[in-house]
């Protein structure tokens, strides 16, 4: 975990998960068409990037597209493609200069041949970058990542003869889409709903879980710093209680 932010002296999660939620009813409350919920919700993407790399994220993981999707009407889901389309065009080259390794986590395999070909090129262009490392979770869901990561390693036991019982759960982390990255500390969910609908259901085991009732298209970098701020005062004891005054003094 990073230090405390000298200027807004609060604790700054090594990598930060961001679930997404709210496009459709922050479009209702507008008055404006549902699409249109989802075009400012993708336009507030690379603006809550460069605040988390800003503030010291080293990892951003953002919740795009569910395996649970799928169910949306058709329309929706062929906007959702476009949009993500639209958006590496616009924003790539912005997140490029800004030393960001963009990777996209899940089962790309059924999406439009065109999207999966902006998903490689921008891997491509930003492969060699170090500063942020900004994952996209799309057509991915936390059940999929375990059953597939538990399907490769059967593939390794059969191909390679290794044994089933030298699997651990330190080996086993490898196998996974978030294998690139450290488990998050902190996972914001935006909307109001206070669930993690599938997400990094692995990684998030002893996660600080926040949740806001802004909408994303509404959520700012005031918003993203008040989520630290509750962060830094959290105690994070992954099992063990607090020790007391006079356990400490002894």
């Amino acid at each position: 975990m990073n230090k405390p932010d000298p200027k807004n002296q609060y604790i700054v999660p090594r990598h930060l998960a961001i679930i997404m939620d709210g496009n459709h009813r922050w479009a209702r409350q507008k008055g404006l068409p549902s699409d249109e919920g989802h075009r400012y919700g993708a336009k507030n993407v690379r603006p809550i990037a460069e605040n988390c790399a800003d503030a010291g994220v080293q990892y951003l993981t953002f919740f795009a597209f569910s395996t649970e999707n799928w169910n949306r009407p058709k329309a929706e889901i062929d906007l959702l493609f476009s949009l993500v389309s639209e958006t590496i065009d616009r924003e790539l080259q912005t997140l490029h200069e800004r030393d960001a390794k963009v990777r996209f986590i899940g089962d790309r395999r059924a999406f439009p041949k065109r999207l999966q070909k902006h998903m490689r090129d921008c891997e491509e262009q930003t492969r060699e970058n170090k500063s942020l490392f900004l994952n996209i979770a799309m057509n991915y869901g936390g059940r999929w990542d375990v059953v597939n990561a538990a399907r490769l390693f059967l593939e390794d036991v059969v191909a390679n003869g290794e044994e089933v019982t030298d699997l651990t759960e330190s080996s086993f982390k490898n196998y996974l889409a978030t294998s690139i990255a450290p488990e998050p500390e902190l996972c914001i969910r935006t909307g109001g709903d206070q669930r993690v609908s599938n997400f990094l259901l692995w990684d998030l085991s002893y996660t600080e879980l926040y949740f806001t009732k802004t909408y994303w298209p509404d959520f700012s970098a005031a918003h993203l710093h008040e989520a630290f701020l509750d962060f830094t005062r959290r105690q994070r004891r992954f099992g063990a209680r607090q020790r007391t005054l006079s356990e400490e003094s002894h």
